[in-house]
């Protein structure tokens, strides 16, 4: 049996927000719409399990990312600016 998808969405909006914020987050099924939802609107997808697994045992939908996931979490916002480009 395979492992459980887990997927968080999350935005930055720095005129407000000091770090980028969780917007949702969910396992099983919810994780697999939050991902199709996100797809539908062109929203980039990026998949961090390690990142996933941390701010599903930490954080809430509405939490600021905490300052130890930073640097993954700007990894992950850098590859989407460039994506972008």
């Amino acid at each position: 049996m395979g492992r459980k998808r887990i997927a968080s969405a999350i935005a930055w909006t720095p005129e407000t927000d000091c770090a980028p914020r969780v917007l949702a987050m969910g396992s099983g099924r919810t994780a697999e719409q939050i991902i199709a939802v996100a797809r539908e609107a062109g929203v980039a997808v990026v998949e961090d399990s390690v990142l996933a697994a941390l701010l599903d045992s930490n954080v809430k939908p509405g939490d600021l990312i905490p300052v130890w996931c930073w640097e993954a979490t700007a990894k992950i916002l850098a590859f989407v600016q460039m994506e972008l480009k």
